[in-house]
């Protein structure tokens, strides 16, 4: 399907999807400008997204693809292709790796996950598939045995390595504590998290020829982001033109940052999606333009939509609304998600507003983190695995909660880690 022209986007967008309709009922019937379009509510955008009585899709659900987009147990939150956006999401996807490094004939090993409604591992297998540069796959999986994995990285003389930075830094953990390496690995591909400095020399160490690289920026919810931009820096991406949009908007007045190097919330428009349209969706990042006028710009780490903590996404909502109901006697008064990085690896504390700083009682502490985790089971599974650090949860008065030194404002994701 063509690139749609966005006034007959919003328009099909308003006529055939009640969640677009009621959003731009205050809009009138010529809008046709971004600016126009108010930034879509995400708590709204996926509470009209349920599998049942769906108010967001433009079409009854009888051909498509459906993944899951993060969320907890109790909130699941899934996107929708049809097998034509798919198509053109994964070829889009696939030419921009031949920016991050792909060369014709390269063997690549896929190590995302698959299973569960998990996108990545087909998204990236399919992006191959469909990439310009022709190239060797192979399906192996984020959750094979390593010793498998190892055995097939040098049966094949695999040159491309695709993964999270997690699975690559345990590989490279399992072939280093063996006294192994991989020398025939030109590429690390890493998508889906953050790459910190502190896991380049376990890398090093594991594959001494390979260059690590982004393979492209993209998010199963949001769609294209940004290609991947050759260089030092892998946090850096040129926005998809012409499929998407990309906007970097002020974090208090969500009105648009023209200017180079000055950081706001990243927000996408996709011009081909139909059956779940993406129009002005914030995708949960922050970002700030290195070159505006090029589309190119800088990854800042995540935005108040959410947080990502090694392997595991969390929705602050979903967070918010599970510590609110394990707060039965309504103690919490505030809460911030705080990312650090210790011991390289992530870590989250739950900082909860309760009047008085840490006295002891670890009741609320327990109950709090007790809940989050029977509704994220994955960080408790990632936690035993050694990618992250053990959820803790931190009793503090309200005024030590951080807020917007501006505005005043309760900031609800804290990130503490190094993203420089």
């Amino acid at each position: 399907m063509p690139v749609q022209p966005l006034a007959e986007l919003v328009r099909f967008a308003r006529h055939n999807s009640p969640f677009y309709r009621e959003l731009y009922a205050h809009l009138p019937s010529h809008a046709a400008h971004l600016t126009d379009l108010p930034v879509v509510p995400q708590a709204d955008f996926w509470r009209a997204n349920s599998p049942r009585d769906n108010r967001l899709l433009t079409a009854p659900l009888h051909e498509a693809v459906v993944f899951r987009s993060g969320g907890t147990t109790g909130s699941p939150k899934f996107s929708y292709y049809t097998r034509t956006e798919w198509r053109e999401f994964t070829t889009a996807f696939g030419a921009g790796l031949v920016n991050a490094g792909l060369r014709p004939g390269h063997r690549v090993a896929d190590l995302f996950y698959a299973g569960d409604l998990y996108a990545s591992f087909s998204f990236i297998l399919d992006a191959l598939h469909r990439s310009p540069a022709a190239n060797v796959r192979l399906p192996i999986g984020g959750a094979t045995p390593w010793e498998s994995t190892a055995a097939t990285l040098e049966e094949f003389q695999v040159q491309v390595v695709a993964g999270t930075p997690t699975t690559l830094c345990s590989l490279a953990e399992r072939l280093t504590s063996a006294g192994r390496s991989l020398p025939d690995v030109e590429l690390l591909f890493f998508g889906g998290e953050c790459l910190f400095g502190d896991q380049l020399p376990l890398l090093a160490g594991a594959f001494p020829k390979a260059q690590v690289r982004s393979l492209g920026y993209a998010s199963v919810d949001a769609g294209l982001l940004g290609e991947a931009v050759p260089g030092g820096d892998p946090r850096v991406h040129r926005v998809f033109t012409p499929y998407t949009m990309v906007e970097i908007l002020d974090e208090e007045t969500d009105r648009p940052v023209n200017g180079d190097g000055v950081p706001g919330r990243l927000v996408v428009t996709d011009l081909r999606r139909r059956l779940m349209p993406v129009l002005r969706y914030p995708a949960g990042d922050r970002a700030e333009w290195v070159d505006r006028n090029a589309g190119v710009f800088r990854i800042l780490g995540r935005a108040e939509e959410g947080v990502r903590v090694g392997p595991v996404s969390l929705y602050t909502q979903d967070v918010h609304d599970i510590v609110m109901a394990a707060d039965t006697a309504g103690e919490v008064t505030g809460l911030q998600l705080v990312v650090r990085r210790t011991n390289g690896r992530d870590g989250l504390v739950l900082r909860l507003a309760t009047g008085e700083a840490d006295d002891g009682n670890t009741a609320l502490a327990d109950a709090v983190a007790n809940a989050v985790l029977a509704q994220r089971p994955l960080y408790r599974s990632a936690t035993a695995a050694g990618h992250v650090n053990p959820l803790t949860v931190q009793r503090a008065r309200h005024q030590d909660l951080a807020v917007n030194s501006r505005t005043g404002k309760l900031i609800r994701v804290v990130d503490e880690r190094p993203h420089s």
